[in-house]
C-alpha cells in the first residue's frame, strides 16, 4: 500500500464549487440526492469485461514508468473541488458539534434540527475565531460559540448576539458576522463535505453488503473494529517511514530511488503517475505549510488508538466504558469475597473446603479485572506491533 494512497479522493463532479459559503441557502434535496453519484458507474461496461481480457491488457511496471516520461501535462487536480468524507453518521452525537481536519481545513460538523441535516462549517467564530467545534447546540437547535454566546442557524448567519442593545443596530444581519458554510451530503451512512494535514491520514471504513445483515444485530461493532485497528498497526509505521524516505528521495525522483519491477506494483506506479501529472507531485492542502512532514513521533503516539479512534467511535467508546465499569465491578467483588470470608468464618464458612471456595472465586475476581486491563489497554490504547515476532 502506498502512504499516499490514502489521501487520493473520488471525484464528485455533480455539485458547486466547494468555496465556503457565508448564508448560502441550502441545497435542495433533488442536488443532494444526486450529488455523490460517482463517475465510475458511467463506465461499468469497460470495469465489468472478462477477467481474462484484463489481465492480457494489463501493462507491465515497466512500461507504467517508462510512460510517464511521455506523457504531458493536462489540466491540473483541484484538491479543494471534490467530495472528501468527513465521518460516519453513526458516530456523530447530534446534540454536540464535532470538530475535525480534513486537508488542513479545520471543519465542525453539527446536526441542524430545522431541517434534519448535517451541516459543515469553518471551526472558527467570526467573532473572535474561537472554535465553534467547543461549543453547544442550543434550545432553539442553533449552533452557538460558548465563548461570548453568539448563535447561528443551518445557513451560518448569525442569529443572536448577547452583547448586542436589543433595541439597537441589527449587527448580528451584517455579512461579516456569518460562518463560512459548505455543501455537505450524506450518502450510504457517511457525511461528505466539499472542503487531514500534511504527515496525517483520515480511513473510514465501509463494507456495504446486502446478506448476513444480521450478523451486524449480533456482533457489535467495537468487536470488527479490534480486528482492523490490528491491521492498520502492521502498515501505520512502515508507511510513515516510507513516506519520509520518498520526502528524502524527492518525490520527482520517486522511480530512480525504488525498484518495482513486478505486475503487483502497477497501481502503485499509476497512482504515482497520476499524482506526478495531475498534482506536480503535491497535495494541495488548504493551510499554509513549509513543505516539511512534521516531526516522527514515538511509536507509542503513532499508534495510539484512544484520541485517533476510540475517542471518535461511539460504538468503541461504548464498550470502553462498559468494560471500565466492569473492571472495577470485578475488583470491588474480589475485595467483598475476602471481607465476606473474614466476617462469615466460623458461622457461614465452617468448611476447609468452603473458605478454598471463597477464596477461589476472588482470586478469579482479581485474575478476571486484570485480564480485562490488560486487554483494554491492548485494544482500546495502545499494542506495538512488531513484524519480527507475528
Amino acid at each position: 500500500m502506498d502512504s499516499l494512497s490514502l489521501l487520493v479522493p473520488r471525484a464528485r463532479p455533480s455539485l458547486p464549487l466547494p468555496l465556503p459559503l457565508r448564508a448560502a441557502a441550502p441545497a435542495t434535496s433533488s442536488a443532494r440526492a444526486a450529488a455523490p453519484a460517482p463517475r465510475r458507474w458511467r463506465q461499468r461496461a469497460r470495469l465489468s469485461s472478462p477477467v481474462s481480457a484484463v489481465a492480457a491488457e494489463a501493462p507491465s511496471a515497466a512500461s507504467l514508468i517508462d510512460g510517464e516520461e511521455k506523457e504531458k501535462e493536462e489540466g491540473q487536480f483541484d484538491w479543494l473541488d471534490q467530495w472528501y468524507p468527513l465521518a460516519p453518521v453513526c458516530d456523530l452525537d447530534p446534540g454536540a458539534p464535532h470538530g475535525k481536519t480534513v486537508l488542513g481545513l479545520r471543519v465542525v460538523a453539527w446536526y441542524d434540527r430545522a431541517v434534519d441535516e448535517w451541516r459543515v462549517f469553518d471551526d472558527a467564530c467570526p467573532h473572535r475565531l474561537a472554535p465553534l467545534s467547543e461549543g453547544r447546540i442550543d434550545d432553539k437547535g442553533r449552533l452557538q460559540c460558548v465563548y461570548h454566546g453568539w448563535c447561528f442557524d443551518g445557513r451560518g448567519a448569525c442569529q443572536f448576539i448577547p452583547q448586542a442593545p436589543a433595541l439597537g443596530p441589527p449587527v448580528h444581519k451584517n455579512s461579516k458576522a456569518c460562518v463560512a458554510s459548505y455543501p455537505s451530503v450524506v450518502q450510504n451512512n457517511i457525511l461528505w463535505f466539499y472542503p487531514v494535514s500534511p504527515g496525517k491520514s483520515r480511513v473510514i471504513w465501509a463494507f456495504p453488503r446486502n446478506v448476513g445483515v444480521w450478523l451486524d444485530k449480533v456482533i457489535p461493532r467495537w468487536y470488527y473494529h479490534i480486528g482492523q485497528n490490528a491491521i492498520l498497526d502492521s502498515d501505520i509505521y512502515l508507511l510513515h517511514i516510507e513516506e519520509r524516505n520518498f520526502a528524502a528521495a524527492g518525490v520527482e525522483n520517486w522511480q530512480k530511488a525504488v525498484y518495482v519491477p513486478t505486475s503487483s506494483d502497477n497501481m502503485v506506479i499509476a497512482f504515482r503517475n497520476w499524482f506526478r501529472k495531475h498534482c506536480k507531485s503535491q497535495v494541495g492542502w488548504a493551510a499554509p505549510t513549509i513543505g516539511q512532514l512534521p516531526e516522527t513521533p514515538t511509536k507509542d503516539k503513532l499508534m495510539e488508538r484512544y484520541w485517533s479512534h476510540v475517542a471518535q467511535c461511539r460504538s468503541c467508546s461504548a464498550a470502553l466504558k462498559t468494560m471500565k465499569a466492569l473492571e472495577v465491578a470485578l475488583q470491588v467483588a474480589s475485595v467483598a469475597v475476602v471481607g465476606f470470608l473474614a466476617v462469615a468464618k466460623g458461622t457461614l464458612v465452617t468448611s476447609v473446603v468452603q473458605r478454598a471456595a471463597v477464596v477461589s472465586l476472588a482470586v478469579l475476581c482479581f485474575a478476571a479485572s486484570r485480564w480485562l486491563a490488560s486487554f483494554i489497554e491492548k485494544n482500546f490504547y495502545f499494542q506495538d506491533y512488531v513484524h519480527a515476532y507475528k
